[in-house]
């Protein structure tokens, strides 16, 4: 069984009050994503990558379609608080600006502490809990005595991000939903938010949905590439078919505009 399938999904906003106007933001797409599988949604802003994304996560509800998470269908079988508690243990999401992610009121810990919260076998006691934070922030390259403590506006957007990272080892999702992680953080700091992402796809068995509008960096992490345009799938299959082979105009248009030395470096 696919840990995850999407079936015929399209998503419908309607906009007005007096003229109602239709915008199709997706359209009629249907993919599976296998157990330690990463698959990568590519395209410009407006393609429909990320409200995909956010009717997988349970944020939106589709017009008409299936997503069927483990075999149940996310949106008609998860009925009761007790079944969507488990749904959000199990399918997390790493969102594109980590300043957006946190309250400012509270210390940045206090996302760490809602993961724990989440957890199916209860902790025996705060002890224990505060324990397995620390751990988790070390896993992700923190030291928790530069962190706990402190508010979101006196850390790094890299370290915010990490952090966001942590509450996925806390949790060992099934499934990772993330949007554009690397987008609004330093350069310096892309590379290590893609390998905690792998670590936790070869240690824990996530699959992750990994959303960018950077065909190179698609290339890089995937296992596939499904091409989003105006909310269709446009084309899919394995990054070296869809890099090398491109056959839809607007991939060969993506694999234009990967940077030269980028292109160099991965023998593209």
């Amino acid at each position: 069984m696919s840990r995850l399938v999407v079936e015929n999904l399209t998503k419908i906003f309607s906009l007005g009050f007096f003229s109602r106007r239709h915008i199709e933001a997706v359209k009629n797409i249907s993919f599976k994503i296998e157990g330690r599988e990463i698959v990568s949604l590519v395209g410009e802003s407006g393609s429909g990558k990320t409200t995909t994304a956010k009717m997988i996560l349970r944020l939106f509800p589709p017009t008409s379609g299936k997503i069927l998470f483990e075999g149940k269908d996310i949106w008609k079988d998860l009925k009761d608080q007790e079944s969507i508690r488990d749904f959000r243990r199990k399918v997390h999401a790493v969102f594109q600006d980590p300043f957006a992610s946190y309250n400012p009121f509270y210390p940045v810990e206090r996302t760490l502490w809602q993961a724990v919260n989440l957890l199916e076998k209860k902790l025996s006691n705060k002890k224990e809990a505060l324990e397995l934070i620390k751990e988790s922030l070390v896993r992700v390259g923190i030291d928790p005595k530069d962190i706990l403590g402190k508010y979101p506006h006196q850390i790094s957007g890299g370290q915010k991000q990490r952090i966001m990272i942590a509450r996925c080892w806390i949790l060992k999702p099934l499934l990772i939903v993330a949007d554009e992680p690397t987008s609004m953080i330093d350069a310096s700091c892309r590379g290590g938010i893609i390998q905690l992402l792998e670590e936790l796809r070869e240690v824990e068995g996530t699959s992750i949905i990994f959303i960018t509008h950077d065909l190179g960096l698609a290339y890089y992490v995937s296992d596939n590439i499904f091409v989003m345009k105006d909310g269709e799938i446009v084309e899919r299959g394995h990054p070296d078919k869809v890099v090398l082979e491109p056959t839809h105009e607007y991939s060969k248009l993506l694999v234009e505009s990967i940077p030269k030395l980028y292109r160099k470096l991965e023998g593209l």
